[in-house]
């Protein structure tokens, strides 16, 4: 009888550099061992390419840069430590997704991923030929038996790894965050434990890659389906779990550091912050200047940026107009100086009127309507685009899920930008997250939260005035675009069908708006973007 230290490396690979995410490994194997004792340290999916390389998949040097990383590798890693590590590889001319096998010096196995997920924001089946074997590699005395992420979700591969012989399951994720699925993963682990009669130990990445976002949760379960170690979600470490060999086929994990639950606001909130300071951080940029309007959106896309980059990165501009209230004026100057960040206050009176006398030849014997309300917009995002291109700052968009989904934005106006942390966010959220962000410190004004949302382009505009109501609009947008449900099956489940006619109508018709959106972080199980893909031009009826 004996007992192995194994060692998850939740850890934050950055998509193309191979080179820095194989020199990465080598640290936390270094580190393994000496805190922890390591006998085997297991690393993401992909992780010497990052999750999800997409077409860099097809670069012809890829595979080189991925031997070279290899062989650096196998020079550089402790000895006596079996390391088990994914990257994609081409081997006979095909194109696997991959989980390596190295110990002392030698790469000695490698498991091909069998289950290629295709739906939602996967599209592994484009890239990868799936495998058709399982692998069982036997390391002192236990038989580990290797998955990839999806391989998981569908029951074949796990018993095919147990017919196998293997007496541990491990299995490595690039498993992206939406809400509530951390505890579908952990009810899916549970159900794949019991059904073999294994434990399984399930490594997963962190932080953000464009669009997508990875919470961690590294965690293992017994042979019964109960949780003995998890990770903490939303931090990159390195986590320990013992395995105890209780007879000659069964080694038992032993209880170990399990991270408490947390609420739902803050596991969004982690999820918004993780994207956005990852995205600007790998793209580079100094910091983040956004829109300050005194609403609530942007209120919270501050508190956001705050918590992801300090103050000292993010620039605030108030752009006051004839409609801005002063209660709106007053209420983003005091969030700004609560935070702490670099505020200025730019009229756009001035260019308004510039351009309405540009243009009051050809808008002559016309009625004022939106276009004098975008105007504004625009005027708001020239000045928020040459602040960027100066001070090499992004520009941070603030419009959430319930306004994107029926076009309440301004193409070349309020989503001028190169990232919006709410983008799939829905309103009825957004005052969720600010009443809990205020929680852990003060950082939006209560007057914001509390007061009717609008967007000031016009005298006593409030957004009820040409909407329902954010409660009634966000459930029927959530039938629509994550339920797939049709205009008739929402209307028959109470709703009003004035307002669903509407809201569809509205949904439909704004996908060109929604294309020439900033890219921003998936939080839900029905972005926009990969998981839902329509066409611009159709004809296609509401109700259908």
């Amino acid at each position: 009888m004996q007992d192995l230290t194994l060692v998850m490396a939740q850890l934050d690979p950055l998509v193309g550099d191979i080179p820095g995410n194989a020199a990465r490994a080598i640290e936390a194997v270094r580190e393994a061992r000496i805190e922890h004792g390591a006998d085997i340290v297991i690393f993401p999916e992909l992780f010497l390419s990052g999750y999800p390389p997409e077409d860099l998949l097809l670069r012809p040097s890829m595979e080189t840069r991925l031997r070279e990383a290899r062989a650096k590798m196998a020079e550089k890693v402790a000895r006596d430590v079996l390391v088990i590590i994914g990257y994609p590889g081409v081997r006979e001319g095909k194109r696997y997704n991959l989980a390596g096998v190295l110990y002392n010096g030698q790469w000695e196995a490698e498991y091909a991923k069998q289950a290629l997920p295709n739906y939602q924001v996967f599209d592994e089946q484009r890239y990868f030929t799936p495998g058709t074997e399982p692998l069982v590699y036997e390391h002192k005395g236990a038989k580990l038996g290797l998955l990839i992420c999806e391989d998981l979700w569908e029951s074949e591969p796990v018993r095919s790894a147990t017919a196998a012989g293997a007496e541990v399951l491990i299995s490595l994720n690039a498993s992206p965050y939406h809400q509530d699925k951390p505890g579908e993963r952990l009810r899916l682990l549970e159900l794949r434990a019991q059904d073999v009669k294994r434990p399984i130990i399930y490594v997963n990445t962190i932080g953000g890659q464009d669009e997508l976002v990875f919470d961690g949760g590294s965690k293992c379960v017994d042979a019964n389906g109960e949780l003995k170690v998890l990770a903490p979600y939303w931090q990159a470490g390195l986590m320990p779990v013992q395995l105890l060999q209780t007879s000659a086929s069964t080694w038992e994990p032993q209880a170990g550091e399990i991270e408490p639950d947390v609420e739902p606001e803050e596991s969004l909130y982690c999820a918004l912050v993780t994207g956005l300071r990852d995205y600007v951080n790998k793209s580079g940029f100094e910091g983040v200047v956004l829109g300050l309007s005194g609403g609530i959106d942007s209120a919270l896309s501050l508190a956001i940026a705050v918590d992801a980059l300090g103050p000292q990165r993010v620039q605030a501009v108030m752009m006051p107009y004839h409609y801005t209230a002063d209660i709106s004026k007053q209420d983003a100057a005091q969030q700004a100086e609560m935070l702490g960040v670099h505020y200025e206050v730019m009229p756009i009176e001035p260019m308004v009127d510039a351009f309405m006398a540009t243009l009051s030849e050809s808008f002559a014997g016309t009625e004022r309507d939106t276009t004098e309300e975008n105007l504004q917009s625009r005027c708001r995002g020239v000045l928020l685009m040459a602040l960027s291109n100066k001070k090499g700052l992004m520009v941070l968009t603030t419009g959430n899920k319930s306004e994107m989904a029926v076009g309440y934005a301004t193409l070349y106006g309020d989503m001028v930008g190169g990232y919006n942390a709410l983008k799939d966010v829905y309103k009825t959220w957004v005052y969720r997250l600010a009443s809990w962000r205020n929680t852990q410190s003060p950082a939006i004004p209560e007057r914001v939260i509390e007061r009717p949302p609008s967007a000031e382009l016009a005298p006593g505009q409030q957004d009820s005035d040409s909407l329902p109501d954010y409660d009634v609009l966000d459930a029927i947008l959530l039938s629509y675009i994550e339920g797939d449900m049709s205009a008739e099956a929402i209307i028959a489940a109470g709703f009003d069908a004035e307002d669903v006619y509407q809201v569809v109508k509205l949904v439909d018709r704004c996908e060109y708006k929604r294309r020439q959106a900033p890219v921003g972080v998936r939080v839900t199980s029905r972005g926009f973007g990969r998981d839902r893909r329509y066409p611009i031009v159709n004809g296609w009826q509401p109700g259908d």
